[in-house]
């Protein structure tokens, strides 16, 4: 039966009772308090040492009497929501002890909503299953994250490819969210990556009491998940890369346009700019010092500049 007000010092003894299942979740423990734990339940030192270490990757370790990992859980900002420059994504560390009837799992900031486990393990009726059960909806709960995340990065991304073409959007704020999103997509394949070797390892070294056959579906379901999630965080760096490539080519086909306009303008200007310069010669010319030669020389002005842009303009040059 779910008993909180158990005696923290006793976790051992509870241990010890074929009908009970122990979780301790402990959120940025005091490192005394986690070595005395340890000490009691007789866990690997150093795994205890990789759980509050900083900057640890996501992996698996296996001990005679339990098993170690250290997962990553994501939170990414809803669409919309005013963040700061940089990354998208908040990163929630998990490490876990995974005993025979019993789990400790070690939180550290920023905080992660346990409840979400708590209710995917009530769905599995994880009383009858055991720890693996628990392992299973910790997991679950990670994986499902690491989907949502993936998914709001799709949309994003696509959104960005929308705007490549979208002449009144800013070139430098796609080049500024690209990199941004590129940003993401390193630290998400960091922690989704290594994923399949945790999931391989806890599902065929499974150290629970009672070893639930029921349960082997849902982590082949569960690895199943996390290689979809892999591929689909591939797909995205690669997309992303088309997006960043795409929008410097854009820019060189924009700036070949406005340079191509230039010229035909400048092409034009130059002939009303030769035109008064040779009237502009002390030397006599038809009209020179009458109103006539005004009138000739703006009559050719007009047509031979009406000719260059009537030309540019059916060639696409203007």
């Amino acid at each position: 039966m779910p008993q909180d007000d158990f005696d923290f010092d006793a976790v051992s003894d509870y241990l010890q009772q074929d009908d009970t299942l122990v979780w301790v979740d402990m959120f940025d423990p005091d490192h005394e308090a986690l070595q005395a734990l340890a000490t009691e339940l007789g866990l690997n030192i150093w795994a205890v040492e990789d759980a509050v270490a900083p900057s640890e990757r996501v992996k698996a370790n296996l001990y005679g009497s339990h098993t170690f990992f250290t997962v990553y859980a994501v939170d990414i900002a809803p669409a919309g929501a005013t963040t700061p420059p940089g990354s998208l994504l908040t990163k929630h560390r998990i490490s876990a002890f995974v005993l025979p009837r019993g789990l400790v799992t070690v939180r550290l900031p920023p905080h992660f909503d346990m409840d979400r486990v708590v209710q995917r393990w009530d769905d599995l009726d994880g009383q009858q299953h055991g720890v693996g059960a628990l392992v299973h909806g910790l997991l679950d709960v990670v994986v499902d994250g690491h989907f949502e995340a993936v998914q709001a990065l799709d949309d994003r991304i696509e959104d960005l490819e929308d705007l490549l073409f979208d002449t009144s959007s800013r070139l430098p704020n796609i080049q500024r969210r690209t990199f941004e999103f590129r940003k993401d997509l390193v630290n998400l394949r960091r922690v989704i990556l290594p994923m399949r070797e945790v999931i391989n390892a806890i599902q065929h070294h499974r150290v629970e009491a009672h070893h639930s056959s029921e349960l082997d579906p849902l982590y082949i379901d569960l690895y199943d998940h996390v290689l979809r999630a892999s591929e689909w965080t591939e797909s995205l760096r690669d997309m992303v890369t088309t997006v960043f490539e795409t929008n410097l080519s854009l820019q060189d086909a924009r700036l070949n346009t406005v340079m191509k306009k230039l010229t035909g303008w400048a092409a034009i200007i130059a002939v009303p700019t030769a035109i008064t310069g040779f009237y502009g010669q002390n030397v006599p010319y038809p009209g020179f010092e009458m109103f006539s030669g005004f009138v000739i020389s703006s009559v050719l002005i007009a047509v031979l500049s009406m000719l260059l842009y009537v030309m540019f303009k059916r060639r696409d040059w203007l």
